[in-house]
């Protein structure tokens, strides 16, 4: 219901789960906490939401990870909680990143990557947990060219929350006025919240936004009533203008709010586009090596 200033509270829709591990490679024991062929049009413009970990690898010279495979007509964002991911691809793009960083790698109109353990980290062992989140393209911009960037932690602003409740990091979008420094194609928040405290926090997102909260350790309380515990995440509906979390001491969550593109989704394996003429030339023009190899 809107307050007498006209500011509305966004309602839970539903909290999506799941407690099944698959293994993507072997470097990447995965949660898929939510996915375009079950919500479709209801997380646009997100597509897929992988959690990995945390899990403990021990100390070895081997590559752990996943080879060579393609991708075209969106972008995958992975943000590294724990560990070192390295990461190369058919455009020369490449690197490393540890705790805190992103890799934004923007597939388009298709290129061929890898992406392992860090070599340092894969010789000492520890502990990895990422997360890798797939953003859909609009139609006029899924044959881009492929981009990469490569956003580091100290390059990602942190924003602190009123009465030491905690703090905003701005990967893209803006918060309080402070951008990020993620380019994205369509109006995109990436935000992810370090919260400390048990006070009551009203967090404004855009009207007519699709939002979703994705929790990575603790557990929040929503709009007064709702749990979302860890390695769960709460689907918003559309209207409104703020979400209320109520309680969440020592807890780290993925806040995505993004406009939504209404357009038709069409997916097979590591090619997201708008029609299945589309998938049958994405698979052709891999096959041709179209796409490119890894130097």
């Amino acid at each position: 219901m809107p307050t007498e200033s006209g500011v509305s509270i966004k309602k839970l829709l539903s909290i999506q789960k799941n407690a099944n591990q698959h293994w993507v490679g072997d470097g990447f024991p995965v949660r898929t906490l939510f996915s375009y062929s079950a919500l479709g049009s209801v997380i646009s413009p997100f597509l897929l939401f992988d959690y990995a970990g945390p899990m403990e690898f021990s100390p070895t010279e081997q590559r752990h990870g996943v080879g060579e495979h393609p991708h075209r007509g969106f972008e995958t964002v992975t943000i590294v909680y724990s560990g070192e991911v390295e990461h190369r691809d058919s455009s020369g793009a490449g690197g490393k990143i540890g705790p805190g960083d992103v890799q934004w790698m923007t597939a388009a109109s298709g290129l061929v990557h890898e992406e392992f353990h860090g070599r340092d980290f894969a010789r000492h062992g520890g502990i990895l947990e990422m997360v890798q989140l797939w953003v859909n393209l609009p139609a006029r911009d899924k044959m881009s060219p492929p981009r990469y960037q490569s956003i580091l932690n100290c390059q990602i602003p942190a924003i602190d929350l009123p009465n030491h409740q905690g703090k905003v990091r701005v990967i893209a979008g803006e918060f309080h006025g402070i951008a990020g420094p993620a380019r994205t194609f369509t109006p995109i928040n990436v935000w992810d919240l370090r919260l400390t405290g048990n006070q009551p926090i009203d967090v404004a997102v855009p009207d007519g936004y699709n939002t979703l909260l994705a929790v990575l350790k603790g557990s929040v309380r929503v709009n007064g009533s709702e749990i979302i515990d860890t390695a769960e995440v709460g689907l918003f509906e559309r209207p409104g203008d703020y979400i209320s979390i109520d309680s969440a001491p020592d807890t780290i969550a993925l806040l995505l709010c993004g406009e939504p593109i209404d357009e038709p989704i069409v997916g097979s394996g590591p090619f997201v586009m708008n029609t299945a003429e589309e998938i049958r030339q994405a698979m052709t023009d891999y096959q041709s090596g179209k796409m490119g190899k890894i130097a």
